[in-house]
Order: structure tokens, then C-alpha cells, then sequence
């Protein structure tokens, strides 16, 4: 299949929408690969793989492949001794995780036909020690953690302290000499902590000056006083960058060791990707699975275009290769021919490519070894070739490769020159690729064409239907009708005078009017089939209607009869409690005559035993009938309560309470309002364990992971956003949040200019969908 071919068909868009449903770039990867298959095996291969896809998204709703990122490159910089970044082992990790939660998710589906699936996952390699070995050094967010080694605990600790000890000793200046300083702050520049002393007071503190603001006014010193302790941090954060070196260069090494099974799991988590995105992408055109063939045998039932929306497209039958291999539509043009023309090579294309096709159940295809196409104006202006000359050179190609396993599709064939050689050359055309025994569907609006296939075997008329009452086209695909002239009809309906009518058509040769009565012939004997087909259509939809009363007729039955069974077991236990009193009295009476009538203890008890067994039955059918009840509240939930939500099955966190009967809750990123009988407590947090704290003007205030500057002036906002990265940096922040909004964008780009230029911000990034999107500039810090 050469290019030429697909993108006539308009196959490459069928690859975009393929790769839009791939979960990552491994399948977007072999997505963009696609192209059709001549092998027949192959191909039937490829359809099973999408079918299996296709009932497991039916059954589970979809296929977990998260986490799963392209990791070949971190293997082979690996595998040449390179040193890997701890965010890149974290993606091994991650992926290895991916791997086994599908390998695990195919195994619980143990009653479900998926061998080609399950194949992928039994060859999936579980490597649970790399894994753990990744986890227990680094951490969800790609930093090595404390716990990585000894060592790294000990440096990091060590670094703790002198910051602490550096904090407390420029804190007593923002105590001391708090009206010498801009902000009562500590802050950091050029990873040493400073203090913002405003332009007047820099002699005061003496130090060392690292930076000053972008008005002048204040100047960032490091008192002489914590110069040595700062040093003292410098050192102990290079040795921690040394320790961090050494842990990431083991890890590596881990990797390079497990590279192959690692290669062969990507390779397989690529191809299982890549088959689910087929999947998804056939539910969404609600496509059926071909049955393929090597005979060259099409059968589409309800086919669509593809491409074409659903509330635009018209389903159409199409069927060739068995009793016929060449259908000619004729008919006028914007009729739809070239529509149809494209949706048999495209769905041809599809299914030679492992895609099901847009028709119902039961559809099926044929495998060929060349599809080709003469379709729309390929005039060449290089070659200054005509409309005509452009469509003959390309039909000359075609002529001299077809053969009995190609499908030909001719659009407007003969199209372009005088219409009766046209015509002649048109029927030439299709007698030779006839003879060749090759597929062919050809559209042409030259009336010498609509008796073609009438003394032709292998040929067979169709047109594409015209509603004279309307003046529009139908677009259904009528076989075995030929088109028929609607000039006469047409004018009559838009006023053409009768005369002038009757005029035009005694004009018309006797030969013209036999075929046009016989295509009207033809017409009114298809309205009748159809109308009673629609008779028929409504007797069977008359028959279901009457099935389903009945069913549900059934159905109220069997709920009575549960409800009477029901009562008649409450019925039956008052009677046997009744019939239970009636016997304790019984017996208590002949107990106490037992010596007179001789009769043994044990008789009374067995029959006791019996009557209560009863009762007891009765109980335990009826037990499970009664509602299950509703969460207790033990005691008053307060906002920032530990709770569990018993409707999701999910544990999440009070925010506030709405009314007395519902609490708004935070249940990850989402934020919903819970009913109270479905909320129970779980714990709540020690009011002295809360979030970390900066200091103040000697006052204690919690530093939030976002700050919103939406609505405030540009420089108000810059100021605040200096002053909060400064509080961040100082609660040991890894990443916050900054909001700024869309609007003028004016604030967006003061924000992310300021993340440019601030030295201890290492990254920024726009928030992802679930983030707040481009309102939204996450800064990552140092």
C-alpha cells in the first residue's frame, strides 16, 4: 500500500484518532506505525487481539495502564554505565508497577477468552526487588529520601541542625532590629539564609550582601554572626550531593543488571497498550469485528463512513465478490457515490490493520494485495498535465499492477473529455480489470454505463437514491438499480411549463426511454418491497412490545409471590411461637404427672428441641430480607475529622458542615457533599501536630502549599509572591502552588518572569487539568 493510496482514503486520520486513545507514548508510538497487513494470518491475529480488548473494556469498563512511561532510553544510558536522575528510576519504578497491576488485573479475569492478552501478561517479568529497592530510596515525588542510607540520614540531620541553629540566631535580629529590616523575616539567597535589611541599616549588620530587590530598597545580608554556620551547612549539603551520587550510581547499576527483562517488558506493555487503544477506539464507533477472508468477499451490513459525524452519516449494505466482482454506480453527482467509494477502501484499510469496522455483526472482509484508488482532481501543474491526462496516467499504473487480488476503486471514471469516448473508455477500462478478476466499484454519471452490467455476469448497476419530492439526495446505496435522469421530474416540480417538458422528452431517443422505464420499473417494484419489509419490520416490533409485557407481567408475579411467601413465613412463625407456648404448658403439666405415667425426661426436652428448631428456621429465611442499617455518629464531627464515606468506600477528610444532616468532604482532589448517616469517624488530628509554621513579628501562622493572587495589582502581587517563596523556602516546601488566573495573562507572565530570575526555584510548570490548567503555575523549589 503506498502512501498515495492511504492518505486518499484518508487512513492517516484514522492513525490520529488511534493514537489519541493510547494511555502513553508507547502505544502513540506503534500507533503512528500502523499500516495494513497483506498476510491473512496476520491480519486474523490482529482482529482477535482488538476483540479481546473490546470484551475486556465491555466487562471492566477500562484497563489500568497508568504510571507506564516510555523507559528505554533510562535502560540504555543505564546499560552504558550512566548515572540515572532519581525522577527516572522513579519512572522505572513506576512502570514496573504498571506492569504488574495489568499482569494482575488479566489474572483475576480467569472466566473471560482472552489468550492473546493473557499471553502479554504471563510474559510479563515481575522485577519485585528492583522495585523495592527504587521505593525504599526514593520517593513519590523523585526525591531521595532520609532512610536511602545511614549516612544520608546522619548528613541530613546534621544540615537540620545548622539550619536551626542559623534560624534562631537571625531570628533574634528580626526581634532585636526589626525596624532595621524590611520584613521580619528570614529568607534565603544563594542557598545561604539572609535577612532583608533595608539600604539605610546595610553598615549596622556588616556580612556579606547576596542579593538585593528589584527596587534597591533592601538588601539581603548574611550577618558575620552565622557566616561560619552557613559554611558549616555548604559543606554538609556536599556531602549529602556526594551520598546522593553514590545511592543513585547503586540503583544504576541495579537497572543495568535487569535490563533485558526490562526491555521485554516495555516491549510488551507497548503492544498491550497499543491493542487496548484499538479497543477503545472500536467502541467508540461502535465497530463490529470482520470476519476476514483471501477470496476477495466484501459484506458490510449498516456500513458507515468512519470519518463522517453519526448525526450526518447514512448506513449503507454493501456486498461484492460472490455472485459479482464489479458494481458501476451511476447517478447524479452530490449524490454520495464518491462517499461509499471511500468507505469501502477505508474500512478495507482498517481491517487489514487489526481495526474493526464501523457495521453491524456478522460483517466481512477480504484481504488484499493492493488497494487502489483513482479518486478527486490529481492534476499536476508541474507536468502541466490536464484534469484528464492526471486521471489516465494514474489509471495506466494501476492497469499495469492489478491483478485478481486487488480491490479498484474508480471515481467519475472516463470523466474529464467528450462524453461519448469517455463513456467508450469507461466501459474498455472496467472490461479489462474485469478480466483481470480483480474487486471493482467505479462511480460515473454517463447514462451509456447504466446498462453496463446488464449483459455482464460479473457486473452489477447501483445508484445512489434521489428524492424528487424534496430535491435532495437519500445517500442510500441502492444495488442492482441503476441511476435514472431526474431532469424531467425535477423541472416539473420547480414549474417548467408541460409543453416544454413534453417537447424535451419526444427528443429523447427510444433506446433512453426503454432504460429510464425500466430503472422506474425497478424503483416502484424496491418501494414495494420496502414497504412491506417496513410491514413486516412493525409486526416483529408488535411481537417484542407483547414478549415484554409479559416479562414484565412474569416478573410482577414472582414479586408477589415472594411478598406472599413472606408473609406466610411470619404467618407459620407466630403460629409454631404460639404452638411452642401451647407445648411448654402441655408439658409442664404431664412433668409434673411423670411419676404417675412413667414416661423419661429426655422425651420432654427432644420434643422441646423440635419446636424451637422451627422457629429458629423461620428466623434465619427471613433474616437477610431486613435493611441494612446506617451509619451511627458517636460523637460531634468537627472540620479536619478523619472519616470514612460508606457510598464511595473511601476515607477522606471533613471540610465543613453544611446542615445537620450533611458535611462537605474532601475526598482526594475532589470535594463533594456527603450525607451524615453515610460519614463514620475515624480519628481525629492532634491540634499540636498541624503544618509547618513560620515565624512572624514573634507571632506563629501556617504557610499554605498555594497562594491566590487573583484580582490584585500586578506590583501588590509580585511582592506577595516574593515574600510567600521566601515563607515556602523556610518551610522546607518542595513545590507550591500559585494562582493567578487566565485573564490578560498579564499576571501569568509577571509570575512565571519572577520563576526565571529567583535562584532558589529550580522548575515551573502550568497546572495539569485537575490542577487549574494554565490559571494555575506550579513552582518547584530548591
Amino acid at each position: 500500500m503506498n502512501n498515495k493510496i492511504l492518505n486518499q482514503l484518508e487512513f492517516p486520520k484514522i492513525k490520529d484518532w488511534l493514537q489519541s486513545h493510547a494511555s502513553n507514548s508507547l502505544g502513540k508510538e506503534l500507533a503512528n506505525k500502523l499500516s495494513p497487513s497483506m498476510d491473512l494470518d496476520e491480519v486474523v491475529h490482529w482482529q482477535e487481539e482488538t476483540d479481546e480488548a473490546v470484551t475486556v473494556l465491555r466487562l471492566k469498563g477500562n484497563v489500568p495502564l497508568g504510571g507506564i512511561t516510555d523507559i528505554r532510553p533510562n535502560i540504555k544510558r543505564a546499560s552504558i554505565g550512566g548515572i540515572l536522575y532519581a525522577s527516572e528510576l522513579l519512572e522505572i519504578s513506576n512502570t514496573l508497577y504498571g506492569g504488574k497491576q495489568f499482569k494482575h488485573f488479566i489474572e483475576q479475569l480467569e472466566d473471560v477468552e482472552i489468550p492473546h492478552l493473557r499471553q502479554y501478561a504471563d510474559q510479563i517479568v515481575p522485577l519485585n526487588q528492583l522495585e523495592r529497592s527504587i521505593k525504599s530510596c526514593i520517593d513519590d515525588y523523585g526525591n531521595v529520601m532520609d532512610g536511602a542510607s545511614s549516612r544520608l540520614r546522619t548528613v541530613r540531620n546534621q544540615i537540620r541542625s545548622y539550619e536551626s541553629r542559623i534560624r534562631d540566631q537571625l531570628e533574634q535580629y528580626t526581634k532585636s532590629k526589626s525596624q532595621m529590616l524590611s520584613d521580619a523575616i528570614v529568607t534565603i539567597r544563594n542557598e545561604r539564609y539572609v535577612l532583608p535589611v533595608k539600604q539605610e541599616y546595610r553598615s549596622t549588620f556588616g556580612g556579606i550582601v547576596h542579593d538585593q530587590s528589584s527596587s534597591g530598597q533592601t538588601l539581603f545580608i548574611e550577618p558575620q554572626s552565622v557566616v561560619e554556620l552557613n559554611n558549616k551547612l555548604q559543606e554538609a549539603k556536599v556531602e549529602e550531593g556526594h551520598e546522593i551520587e553514590r545511592i543513585l550510581k547503586e540503583l544504576s547499576g541495579l537497572v543495568e543488571a535487569d535490563a533485558t527483562l526490562l526491555r521485554q517488558n516495555v516491549n510488551l506493555l507497548q503492544q498491550v497498550d497499543f491493542i487496548v487503544a484499538k479497543g477503545k477506539l472500536s467502541r467508540q464507533l461502535k465497530a463490529a469485528k470482520p470476519t476476514m477472508n483471501q477470496n476477495g468477499y466484501i459484506l458490510m451490513r449498516q456500513a458507515r463512513h468512519p470519518l463522517i459525524e453519526d448525526d450526518e452519516v447514512v448506513s449503507n449494505d454493501v456486498e461484492i465478490g460472490q455472485d459479482y466482482t464489479a458494481i458501476v454506480i451511476t447517478g447524479p453527482n452530490t449524490g454520495g457515490k464518491t462517499v461509499t467509494l471511500k468507505m469501502v477502501g477505508l474500512c478495507t484499510l482498517m481491517a487489514q490493520s487489526g481495526l474493526q469496522v464501523p457495521a453491524q455483526d456478522g460483517c466481512e472482509l477480504a484481504v488484499f494485495d493492493h488497494v487502489f484508488a483513482d479518486i478527486g482532481d490529481e492534476q499536476s501543474i508541474e507536468q502541466s498535465l490536464s484534469t484528464f491526462s492526471s486521471h489516465m496516467s494514474n489509471i495506466v499504473n494501476i492497469l499495469d499492477e492489478v491483478n485478481s487480488n486487488s480491490l479498484v476503486l474508480f471515481d467519475e471514471l472516463g470523466a474529464g473529455t467528450d462524453p461519448q469516448e469517455g463513456a467508450g473508455l469507461a466501459m474498455a477500462i472496467l472490461d479489462y480489470v474485469v478480466g483481470r478478476n480483480a474487486r471493482i466499484i467505479a462511480t460515473t454519471h454517463y447514462p451509456e454505463l447504466k446498462a453496463y452490467g446488464f449483459n455482464r455476469d460479473e457486473v452489477i448497476n447501483a445508484s445512489v437514491e434521489f428524492d424528487v419530492t424534496t430535491l435532495q439526495p437519500t445517500y442510500r446505496l441502492l444495488l442492482g438499480v441503476p441511476g435514472r435522469s431526474n431532469a424531467f421530474d425535477i423541472s416539473k416540480r420547480l414549474g417548467l411549463n408541460d409543453s416544454v417538458i413534453e417537447q424535451a422528452k419526444s427528443m429523447v431517443s427510444d433506446d433512453s426511454r426503454s432504460v429510464e422505464n425500466m430503472i422506474s420499473s425497478l424503483e416502484d417494484s424496491r418501494r414495494k418491497a420496502e414497504s412491506r419489509f417496513e410491514e413486516a419490520d412493525q409486526l416483529l416490533e408488535d411481537a417484542s412490545n407483547l414478549h415484554d409485557s409479559l416479562n414484565r407481567e412474569y416478573e410482577q408475579y414472582l414479586n408477589q409471590k415472594q411478598q406472599y411467601r413472606e408473609k406466610a413465613k411470619e404467618k407459620a412463625s407466630k403460629i409454631v411461637e404460639k404452638a411452642e407456648q401451647d407445648a411448654e404448658s402441655i408439658l409442664k403439666e404431664i412433668r409434673e404427672m411423670k411419676d404417675e405415667a412413667h414416661i423419661k425426661e429426655h422425651r420432654f426436652i427432644d420434643a422441646k428441641k423440635k419446636l424451637t428448631d422451627q422457629k429458629e428456621q423461620l428466623e434465619a429465611d427471613t433474616k437477610d430480607n431486613q435493611p441494612k442499617k446506617k451509619a451511627k455518629q458517636t460523637q460531634k464531627l468537627l472540620p479536619g475529622d478523619e472519616v470514612h464515606v460508606l457510598s464511595f468506600n473511601q476515607n477522606g477528610h471533613i471540610v465543613e458542615q453544611v446542615s445537620n444532616k450533611e458535611y462537605e468532604v474532601q475526598l482526594g482532589i475532589l470535594k463533594m457533599k456527603v450525607p451524615a448517616d453515610q460519614i463514620e469517624f475515624v480519628k481525629r488530628e492532634d491540634p499540636l501536630n498541624t503544618k509547618p509554621m513560620t515565624k512572624v513579628k514573634g507571632q506563629h501562622h501556617h504557610v499554605k502549599p498555594e497562594l491566590d493572587l487573583r484580582g490584585e495589582r500586578y506590583e501588590d502581587a509580585i511582592q506577595r509572591l516574593e515574600k510567600y517563596v521566601d515563607e515556602a523556602l523556610l518551610a522546607n516546601f518542595h513545590q507550591v502552588s500559585i494562582i493567578h488566573g487566565k485573564g490578560t495573562g498579564v499576571l501569568m507572565k509577571g509570575v512565571q518572569k519572577f520563576a526565571d530570575e529567583h535562584p532558589s526555584i529550580k522548575g515551573k510548570r502550568f497546572g495539569h487539568a485537575n490542577e487549574g490548567g494554565n490559571g494555575v503555575t506550579i513552582l518547584e523549589l530548591k
